[in-house]
């Protein structure tokens, strides 16, 4: 097998996420590619799709929520996503599961003793009647139905285990910070189509494993499983044999990729980008050392499930930034080079205007990072 260095994997892990050079398709198109943008924050994608697509506005990922082209729901790791509205029929329910075991955790569990599960989602559904509620609302009816239960939590476990669609509003560029306010539907109403079962052909763990590779390859069975949450798919890339190219990693490992795809040579420049909280290029991996390094993990992964914005230099994680009373402050986590710098700044001063800052600092990030 050829054997493929981490410079290597990090040129092919970028192009594939367009951040080797700005695109000039459209963001359904590179949603798309993405498979699925993490969206716990609403804003974090629209500053995603800025440093992947030449021109980007924010009315060009609005306009899909609108059109209902693009959904905001729970999907990959039982996390927020905005995906395609296609590939939501299709990965929802192949990913059911994964959600499924995030509400058989104590935290739901202790709350519905001797509630069966399949009931409470039969209420949850009556009570939305293929229609619209806020989340506030269907937990108010639910606790009413079931006194001494936390409504709020069995309104989460109905939204684990059913699919339901968030509302345009909370997927709409606007204020900075956690909307409390969250509408949702029932899947199959808001979108006008039923769920593609996972039996069938492009519902199936092959062809996300396809899509995975697609934009993250090549690597491990271990990283697609980290990135999706699904277990078990040793056995399904092993039926795939005929249409994998199988290399060698930095440790010797089997890394497997589409056997069309080609690699981009490992000398391609990298330009600076600054990348959202959460960004999928650092979350494709269980072994993310492709693009950043065990100790500067820490430093961008701190705790309580934070994934803080980053910027690249050559490719690679080099700082962390933050936006607070109109600053962009960038922190980087060792001297940068004066070429390295300007470069940086040039992005920032770029990013800007998007994100409605004044001014470009180093130093702390201190204040509240949004």
């Amino acid at each position: 097998m050829t054997a493929l260095s981490h410079r290597a994997l990090n040129r092919a892990l970028l192009e594939r996420q367009f951040l080797l050079g700005r695109t000039d398709r459209t963001p359904l198109e590179v949603i798309g590619r993405l498979v699925a943008v993490q969206a716990q924050e609403p804003n974090w994608p629209y500053v995603g799709l800025w440093s992947r697509i030449d021109g980007f506005t924010p009315s060009g990922l609005t306009a899909l929520l609108e059109d209902r082209r693009v959904v905001r729901s729970g999907l990959l790791r039982s996390t927020q996503h905005l995906t395609a509205s296609e590939d939501f029929r299709r990965l929802r329910p192949l990913l059911q599961p994964v959600l499924d075991r995030t509400a058989g955790a104590p935290h739901f569990t202790r709350n519905r003793t001797a509630l069966d599960p399949a009931a409470l989602v039969a209420e949850g559904l009556e009570l939305l009647a293929g229609g619209t509620l806020s989340r506030k609302e269907l937990a108010r009816r639910l606790a009413g139905r079931h006194p001494g239960r936390d409504g709020r939590i069995l309104a989460g476990e109905v939204e684990l285990r059913t699919p339901l669609v968030h509302d345009v509003a909370t997927g709409d560029w606007g204020s900075w910070g956690n909307r409390s306010a969250v509408s949702v539907t029932p899947a199959e109403a808001w979108l006008g189509r039923p769920m593609v079962p996972p039996s069938s052909a492009e519902g199936s763990a092959a062809a996300l494993i396809r899509r995975y590779l697609a934009a993250f390859g090549p690597a491990e069975v271990k990283d697609v499983q980290a990135w999706c949450g699904l277990t078990r798919l040793g056995e399904v890339v092993a039926g795939m044999a005929a249409e994998l190219r199988r290399y060698a990693g930095p440790d010797g490992r089997e890394l497997i990729d589409l056997a069309d795809a080609e690699l981009p040579d490992p000398e391609t420049p990298a330009p600076v980008r600054l990348l959202p909280a959460f960004d999928n290029v650092l979350l494709g991996h269980a072994d993310r050392t492709r693009i950043i390094g065990d100790e500067d993990r820490r430093r961008v992964m701190p705790g309580q499930a934070r994934v803080l914005p980053t910027f690249l230099v050559d490719g690679r994680v080099r700082g962390t930034w933050s936006l607070a009373a109109g600053t962009l402050r960038l922190t980087p986590f060792r001297p940068l080079g004066a070429a390295d710098r300007a470069a940086l700044e040039q992005e920032a001063d770029a990013l800007l205007p998007f994100v409605g800052g004044e001014t470009v600092a180093y130093g702390d990030t201190g204040g509240t990072t949004v």
